[in-house]
């Protein structure tokens, strides 16, 4: 994992600017690293979280944080959202409906509940690794759709 440290990061002399300093680092190369990061190394990361992150839980950071980069799958604050539909493309074109399942997706693995063409009940459809997947898009819910 490549990680530069700028040469104002070594300077700071008051408590206020190594927080500030720190939270420009969170946003400006951690955050956009875990948006772009393949799967192994998401791995790697996790298992020295604490060192690199601090005493946070990555499932609410480096997980979140890797799944925005498909913005319709994360709620800022909640991480994946399950209250929407989602059209998932994977890399080999496949096409797969359903919704998101946040406790049963673990360490970058998708899992949805949906209906595939071979069965007319709900189950679960995946896992689906983070690296298979090309784009995922929020299905428009019907019901709010008439009411507008």
């Amino acid at each position: 994992m490549s990680v530069e440290t700028r040469k104002e990061d070594a300077t700071v002399s008051t408590f206020e600017e190594l927080v500030s300093s720190r939270k420009t680092w969170i946003a400006e190369v951690l955050q956009p690293w875990c948006r772009t990061a393949p799967l192994s190394a998401l791995k790697q990361a996790e298992l020295e979280w604490m060192d690199i992150a601090g005493k946070v839980a990555s499932e609410k950071t480096l997980w979140a944080w890797a799944w925005s980069r498909f913005p319709d799958l994360v709620h800022e604050t909640l991480g994946i959202e399950e209250t929407s539909e989602v059209e998932v493309i994977l890399q080999d074109g496949r096409v797969v409906r359903g919704f998101p399942d946040s406790r049963a997706s673990q360490q970058g693995r998708l899992v949805l509940w949906g209906i595939d063409s071979d069965d007319s009940e709900p189950h679960e459809l995946g896992p689906f690794s983070i690296e298979r997947i090309r784009s995922i898009a929020r299905i428009p819910d019907p019901a709010i759709s008439e009411s507008i």
